[in-house]
């Protein structure tokens, strides 16, 4: 009887035994071979619409049963065209897929696929390794309705002389077809963004442009529009540009300058250099301090108002005598030895110590503050990519965000930053070039250039 009870213990024991590791296996069956999470499939970028050519960029991942089978396809007027179908095998029958994520990248071109301009969808689709749903696995599906262009916008230029100087400024009009991503005027390398906005007619454009102080008459210049699509077209124009010469000038470096300013510079300096002779903190300040302050002016201008807030000339400071010139070829001389060279990018004005500063037309203040070798600063938005700059200050007057009328009172003249005395250095630039302010101070050049041409415009 005891031999009887003892092998019903141990039956029993079994039993539980065999319960236990067959609970153990229906939840890692469940947990893992059935699992029920779905695949995904993720766009890179959102695409609404496909020009004559497209890269389509996306991941597809399942971070369980690894996936089984990536697929894409465009459906047109009934027609199916599959872009991509890949499978990706399994590591044996229980161990399930090994790739858990999977880059995919198309490149489109609708006339070798048959597609045709209009409507389409998109469809994607992607299985993993689950043996959910009679081991067919998890399904993961969208569809993303966009429209197929191939044609690029048409670019119809609305002004015809552009007569323009080495160092200054431009201005096209256009109209283009459709609506487009981006447009505006080439200049070699440098781009210039046009913006619609100024006519009531949404399609037309106006760009103003620079010609770089160091880029001659051989320059390439055209028209460039890219169209929600990824389309792109060029047009020429009808252009003469002028060659200028600019002028040499020597600046001398006293020990007494360097005594008197490079103590202002030491934040940007450094530590490491702390202890250098002073001409070496100089070189570094008038190298690569003047680097880091372009680039700040060139940062700030990246960004103007789609508004033409100025109106007329713009004002030079009163009673003031030039003593530097836009694009002035510099070398430096120190102790007799020149030791570096650099360009000056604006025009040095002088009048009575702490002179007042007019806003030089009306515009928004889109900088004040410390700026490197120009000391206190101010940069005015006057719309549509033109800017005016304002250095060496003693005092600001104005604060970011500030709308400012022609002849408004910004600050005072003074000797901050990398100046020898007391001046306002004045600057202009476009975008992210800088121009001669001479031309701006010019009511004829400004009505032959710009008034002109919009009066134009905006009858035809």
């Amino acid at each position: 009887m005891a031999g009887k009870f003892k092998m019903s213990r141990a039956t029993y024991a079994a039993a539980i035994i065999i319960l236990c590791g067959f609970g153990v296996a229906v939840t890692w069956l469940c947990t893992t071979k059935l699992e029920r999470e779905v695949p995904r499939l993720v766009l890179k970028k959102a695409i609404h619409s496909i020009g004559a050519s497209c890269t389509l960029e996306a991941v597809a991942s399942d971070e369980k049963s690894g996936l089984k089978r990536v697929w894409i396809a465009i459906l047109q007027g009934g027609k199916e065209v599959t872009l991509f179908d890949q499978k990706f095998p399994s590591v044996g029958f229980f161990g399930g897929g090994s790739l858990r994520k999977q880059p995919v990248c198309i490149e489109i071109k609708p006339h070798e696929l048959d597609l045709k301009d209009g409507e389409a969808v998109l469809r994607t689709r992607v299985w993993d390794h689950s043996w959910w749903g009679w081991m067919s696995g998890n399904r993961f599906y969208a569809e993303h309705n966009l429209v197929i262009d191939t044609k690029a916008p048409e670019i119809d230029v609305l002004t015809r002389n552009h007569y323009l100087n080495q160092g200054g400024a431009g201005l096209i009009i256009y109209r283009i077809s459709e609506s487009v991503a981006k447009s505006g005027v080439n200049v070699g390398k440098r781009f210039f963004p046009g913006s619609s906005g100024y006519f009531a007619d949404p399609d037309i454009f106006i760009a103003f442009f620079a010609i770089p102080y160091d880029v001659g008459p051989d320059a390439r210049l055209y028209i460039t529009a890219t169209d929600l699509a990824g389309n792109t077209s060029r047009m020429g124009f009808s252009y003469h540009i002028n060659r200028k010469r600019f002028k040499k000038d020597i600046i001398n470096v006293p020990d007494a300058f360097l005594k008197r300013k490079m103590p202002e510079f030491e934040h940007f300096i450094g530590k490491e250099k702390s202890s250098a002779p002073l001409i070496d903190k100089f070189l570094t300040v008038n190298r690569d301090v003047r680097r880091l302050s372009n680039k700040t002016i060139v940062d700030t201008c990246k960004k103007s108002d789609p508004r033409l807030y100025w109106k007329g000339k713009f004002l030079r400071l009163p009673a003031s005598a030039r003593k530097a010139g836009f694009a002035d070829y510099r070398l430096y001389r120190y102790r007799g030895d020149v030791i570096d060279k650099q360009v000056h990018m604006g025009v040095d004005l002088a009048s009575t110590a702490h002179s007042a500063i007019p806003a030089a037309n009306n515009g928004r203040v889109a900088f004040c503050d410390e700026l490197g070798i120009y000391g206190k600063s101010v940069i005015i938005d006057h719309g549509f990519g033109l800017f005016s700059i304002y250095g060496h200050l003693s005092r600001i007057q104005v604060t970011r965000g500030q709308m400012v009328s022609k002849g408004d009172i910004i600050g005072f003249t003074g000797s901050t930053g990398l100046a020898g005395g007391d001046h306002l250095h004045f600057a202009m630039m476009i975008h992210n070039t800088f121009v001669n302010p001479v031309e701006w101070w010019d009511s004829n050049w400004i009505k032959h250039n710009v008034i002109d041409k919009l009066k134009v415009s905006k009858v035809s």
